[in-house]
């Protein structure tokens, strides 16, 4: 799995298939990456809208890489 903070944006989260959960709601999404809000503003959490392009959110990009099972 990889993780990657995009500079000034959300983390795109690549993968095959991703399992969330809500409170009591869950989720099963088969997609090959999502975009997870990092800047607090979207309408849309845990996913990104595109908010922090509106309200100018600044932060480093960077990469998590996670191996193994």
């Amino acid at each position: 799995m990889r993780l990657e903070f995009l500079e000034n944006g959300p983390i795109r989260l690549e993968g095959a298939r991703f399992r969330i959960r809500l409170g009591e709601k869950e989720e099963v999404l088969e997609k090959p990456r999502i975009f997870l809000c990092r800047c607090g503003g979207s309408a849309n959490k845990p996913f990104c809208d595109g908010t922090h392009k509106r309200i100018g959110f600044q932060a480093e990009g960077g990469v998590l890489e996670v191996e193994g099972d």
